[in-house]
C-alpha cells in the first residue's frame, strides 16, 4: 500500500541507455539495513547477473527493480528517470518477469498466456514450444514436467514482448538436459533485450556480459565470469564451494 502511483506520471523513456541502481539503500525494518549504498549499471540490450549467498540482498533488488518496494535512499531509474515518476501499469508491462518458483492457472494454455491467440502463438512458436493454445492446464500445470511449466512462464514474459527482463532462478531445479533446452529458450528470449538475471547458481550467470557479486548488502566486485575468478575474492570462493557441493 506504500507504492503510489505518481500525481503526474512521466511518459515512458524507452530503454536506450539501461537500468541503474544509484547508491541504493533499503530496509525492511528500521535499524536494519539490507542494502548499503548499492550501484549496479545494466547497460541497454545488454545481460547483467546478480549472485550472491543466501541474504545478500538478491531479491530485494528485484523488489526494487518491479517497484515492489522503494529505496530508502537513492533511487533506480530507467534512462535516467527515477521508478517513482513512472506509471506502475506503465513499468510493469514494459517488464517481463520468470521467476523460479513457476504458477500456472487453471484454463487453457491461452489463458495462461493473457488470452491473445496470434501474440500467444507467436511466443510459443519463437520459444519452439509445440503446444495447442487450447490445452487445458490443471491447477500449478499438473501433469507437465517442470521444463514444460517453465517454457509456458517464458511464454508469458515474451507475450508483451518486454523491454526488460527480469530472471529469478529461471532454469533452477531442472535436469541437465531439459536446462540446455531451457538455456536456449533463454537465450532467444533474452535477444535484443536489456536482462537483469537473478541467481544463486553461477551457472546460471556465467554467460553475462557483466556480474555483479553481493554479500551482506553491498557489491563486493563485478566483472565477467573469468575476470572475476582471476581475482580469488568472493565470486571465487562460491564457484569453487558450488563445484565441490557438485562433485
Amino acid at each position: 500500500p506504500t507504492i503510489t502511483e505518481p500525481d503526474r506520471p512521466v511518459p515512458w523513456p524507452g530503454v536506450r541507455e539501461g537500468l541503474r541502481l544509484n547508491n541504493v539503500a533499503f530496509h525492511y525494518t528500521d535499524g536494519v539495513p539490507v542494502l548499503h549504498g548499492i550501484d549496479i549499471e545494466v547497460p541497454a540490450g545488454h545481460t547483467v547477473g546478480i549472485v550472491g549467498s543466501t541474504g545478500a540482498g538478491k531479491s530485494t533488488i528485484l523488489n526494487l527493480l518491479l517497484r515492489f518496494r522503494d529505496p530508502i535512499s537513492g533511487a533506480v531509474t530507467v534512462d535516467g528517470v527515477d521508478l517513482r515518476d513512472l506509471s506502475l501499469k506503465e513499468l510493469r508491462t514494459r517488464i517481463g518477469l520468470v521467476l523460479q518458483d513457476v504458477h500456472l492457472f487453471p484454463g487453457t494454455v491461452l489463458d495462461n498466456l493473457g488470452g491473445d491467440p496470434e501474440r500467444s502463438r507467436s511466443a510459443l512458436d519463437f520459444l519452439g514450444v509445440d503446444t495447442p493454445l487450447d490445452r487445458v492446464l490443471r491447477e500449478g500445470g499438473a501433469g507437465l514436467s517442470r521444463g514444460e511449466r517453465q517454457l509456458l512462464t517464458f511464454a508469458r514474459a515474451l507475450v508483451d514482448d518486454p523491454a526488460i527482463l527480469v530472471l529469478d532462478e529461471a532454469t533452477s531445479a531442472i535436469d541437465p538436459a531439459t536446462e540446455a533446452r531451457l538455456q536456449e529458450a533463454l537465450e532467444r528470449l533474452q535477444a535484443g533485450r536489456t536482462t537483469v538475471i537473478v541467481a544463486h547458481r553461477l551457472s546460471t550467470v556465467r554467460h553475462c556480459e557483466r556480474i555483479y557479486v553481493l554479500a551482506e548488502g553491498r557489491v563486493r566486485e563485478f566483472g565477467n565470469h573469468d575476470e572475476l575468478l582471476a581475482k580469488g575474492g568472493v565470486y571465487a570462493a562460491l564457484s569453487q564451494l558450488q563445484a565441490g557441493v557438485a562433485a
